[in-house]
């Protein structure tokens, strides 16, 4: 995967395509599920020499994973794991994983933390996980983050005590590096800011974020707290580290190990510049293959070349899932963004989260942090009302805590609406 980092655009592209074609001939003779997909599409495994030929197969969704989970197992396959994931999209997946999709995953990141100066063994400490994860710590993950210099800590609903003890493990753990999901990280430094901690000299040299969006104010904080660059990336349990942030700012598709298609709303690809749904093919899935499948997620390609030089493409923005998104009765798909900042120019909301329970109706919870001004609630619904082109009813809940999923992750936007309405005018 260095090694790649150093390709020409031209190098890359052969190399994706040798991998691409190992990958479909494989599948092709040892996996039922991809054989008869292909079959049903009149498609030769010696048709598929490019990433554009795939198109030529349906999309891969969760649905068909939990269906088929049996025909995605390779007839020749080594010992597979059963994970999940899902479960704050109210899909919850339980999918095999075999033995090198989780190394490539464990490479990606490796690889990735050295575009920021960082190596095997620079202390880490991650907030990460669930309650649940936790407990299955076995002996050989824990000689494992020996080796690795790794300490989780579950994300799974943090609270002031919980926090102000990672606190203390953060100012003696002398980490390198910090692994975390973007609200868990950003509620640590929110502490302590409250705390009067001075974390500035602790000597992190990157925050690396990733399973939520990042939000530009989370990114602001975390950054002035602890005095190092916060480096986003993208991906998933069930798809792989699929882009990661370098140095100079590119969200760089990993594309030697994923290939990456942006797609409409039929499945048609969409110009660079559009957004588009996130379908992804994972280069290191022989075993149990994820072919063409469907994140749920969207994000819009770039055309822009890197200052770092790398050939990797770029994804322009990374817009979260696609049940994240706010729907307008006229039927457009406004980016989350947009509602939050009205929230975040109101001083006093501490944390928040948004549900849509229809195109013009709203339930805010909100975590006041001080005395919010009087007319917080008036001046939400004139800038939402604004925003969506007509008046919407938006009632308030003042909560002391927000719950977490089940996963550890924290979801500010959620979208009742039927993904039915989810469609351009």
């Amino acid at each position: 995967m260095e090694a790649a980092d150093c390709l020409s655009a031209s190098q890359l592209e052969a190399l994706r395509r040798q991998k691409l074609r190992d990958l479909i001939e494989y599948s092709y003779a040892h996996v039922p599920y991809v054989g008869t997909r292909m079959r049903e599409a009149g498609l030769d495994p010696g048709q598929v020499r490019e990433p554009g030929d795939l198109r030529r197969l349906p999309l891969m969704r969760k649905a068909d994973v939990r269906r088929h989970r049996a025909e995605l197992r390779s007839d020749i396959a080594g010992k597979l794991g059963s994970f999940t994931t899902g479960g704050s999209t109210g899909e919850p997946l339980i999918f095999d994983l075999s033995k090198r999709r989780v190394a490539s995953r464990v490479a990606c990141r490796l690889r990735t933390s050295h575009w920021w100066g960082l190596t095997v063994g620079d202390p880490e400490l991650a907030i990460w996980g669930s309650v649940v994860e936790l407990k299955r710590q076995d002996w050989i993950r824990r000689v494992r983050d020996f080796f690795l210099a790794t300490r989780l800590l579950s994300a799974f609903e943090l609270n002031e005590p919980t926090i102000t003890r990672y606190l203390d493990i953060l100012e003696r753990s002398r980490c390198r590096q910090i692994f975390a999901y973007p609200s868990a990280i950003y509620l640590v430094c929110l502490q302590a800011r409250k705390e009067g901690r001075r974390l500035r000299g602790l000597g992190v040299k990157a925050v690396f974020v990733t399973g939520e969006v990042l939000f530009p104010y989370q990114r602001e904080l975390i950054s002035e707290t602890l005095n190092c660059p916060v480096a986003n990336g993208y991906g998933g349990r069930d798809s792989a580290l699929i882009a990661h942030e370098c140095p100079q700012g590119g969200m760089h598709v990993l594309a030697d190990a994923v290939i990456l298609e942006l797609v409409d709303d039929a499945g048609r690809p969409v110009e660079p510049g559009q957004s588009g749904e996130i379908v992804i093919t994972d280069l290191y899935s022989h075993e149990a293959p994820f072919i063409r499948y469907a994140t749920g997620d969207r994000a819009v390609m770039s055309t822009r070349n890197c200052p770092c030089g790398r050939a990797l493409p770029l994804l322009e923005t990374v817009e979260g899932r696609s049940n994240d998104s706010i729907v307008a009765p006229d039927g457009r798909i406004i980016n989350s963004l947009a509602l939050i900042y009205a929230l975040r120019e109101i001083e006093g909301i501490e944390r928040f989260r948004i549900c849509q329970k229809a195109v013009d109706s709203f339930h805010v919870q909100l975590v006041p942090g001080g005395n919010l001004p009087a007319d917080t609630e008036e001046r939400l619904r004139q800038k939402w009302s604004q925003l969506l082109r007509v008046p919407v009813h938006v009632t308030f809940e003042y909560v002391r805590e927000l719950s977490w999923e089940r996963s550890g992750k924290f979801r500010h936007i959620v979208s009742e609406v039927p993904e039915g309405i989810l469609t351009r005018k």
